[in-house]
């Protein structure tokens, strides 16, 4: 079949038309839609092509939640626009109290198909409030499903599963990657919830990473293959339902671990990541499970301070670089 080099926007608008060409009851509602379809090109042409099924709303998370949750209750599948990640935070109680408890408080009488898809991440200066990784928040809320793509063809293939999942999505797409070109076929494939990819493979280290960052791991991979070091390179793509299966096949095979997310380091994912591997594979491991994250502050808003905080390749070399020499201190 034909294979196109799409940005992660124009996967994204894609894989929204045919979808709701596919199925009527798929509308989106959010700020902003219909002047320049989103405000990364997200839902670039589709005003046009379905008036009727792109809703503008006012400035209030709280409501376009909470109308979304309403809407998915009556058979509709909404997909709200968060404009940004930052902005769950007004509309939490929507998200943590309904959204997340209705199949299991309804004891399975009702379903809630939703996907709630939220900008997330930092690298465009936009300060404190709007370059924020809020993923591990919504992880720990048992009920909800969190995607988080790096590649267009994963953008595509995961935003139609997570549509026509039955049970609501948290879909986190990273600001720096919608202009992230790739290959992209004219029939993508669904892929499937809880599915990592082997962006590289390797023998001496095991990089477990998703988003923006699985970039970050590639490059170091590259840069460590000059000191004879072959890095195994793992996207999660999605962290809740998680393939820990494939995590740990790795880790059986190189014997180390690091784990490297843009979220600052206390409480994030590579938290309960490095917990799980330590607990379940500690007789596999050479070494300490390493953490590569952003620094315990908000984002600043200067160009220069915002990359000190973020993690950046060279914190991850760090992290391998501490890893084997761990093995050669024993």
């Amino acid at each position: 079949m034909p294979i196109r080099e799409l940005s992660c926007s124009l996967a994204m608008a894609e894989a929204l038309r045919e979808e709701m060409e596919r199925d009527e009851t798929i509308f989106i509602l959010g700020e902003d839609l219909t002047a320049h379809g989103g405000i990364f090109g997200q839902f670039r042409g589709l005003p046009k092509l379905f008036p009727d099924r792109i809703i503008d709303t006012p400035i209030s998370e709280t409501s376009i939640v909470g109308a979304g949750v309403g809407s998915a209750l009556t058979g509709m599948r909404p997909i709200i626009d968060m404009h940004f990640a930052d902005f769950i935070t007004t509309a939490m109680d929507e998200i943590v109290n309904q959204m997340a408890k209705i199949r299991y408080m309804s004891g399975g009488q009702a379903s809630l198909p939703l996907v709630l898809w939220a900008p997330d991440g930092g690298g465009l200066n936009a300060a404190a409030q709007h370059s924020q990784c809020l993923e591990s928040w919504l992880v720990h809320v048992p009920g909800l499903k969190v995607v988080v793509p790096f590649e267009p063809a994963d953008v595509k293939g995961l935003i139609k599963a997570a549509i026509r999942d039955p049970d609501p999505v948290i879909f986190f797409q990273h600001k720096k990657l919608f202009n992230w070109t790739g290959p992209v076929t004219e029939d993508q494939d669904v892929i499937p919830l809880g599915k990592a990819f082997v962006r590289r493979p390797g023998t001496d280290v095991t990089l477990i990473t998703y988003s923006r960052m699985t970039y970050e791991c590639m490059e170091a991979a590259r840069e460590l293959v000059k000191k004879n070091i072959q890095a195994e390179v793992i996207d999660l793509r999605t962290l809740c339902p998680l393939d820990f299966d494939l995590i740990a096949q790795s880790i059986k095979k190189t014997r180390r671990a690091v784990v490297v997310h843009e979220a600052c380091r206390t409480g994030g994912f590579g938290s309960e990541l490095s917990a799980r591997v330590s607990e379940e594979l500690f007789d596999h491991l050479d070494g300490p499970v390493v953490r590569v994250a952003a620094e315990d502050v908000p984002i600043p808003f200067s160009p220069e301070m915002e990359k000190f905080v973020m993690p950046q390749m060279k914190d991850i070399l760090f992290a391998v670089d501490t890893v084997l020499q761990y093995e050669s201190r024993k």
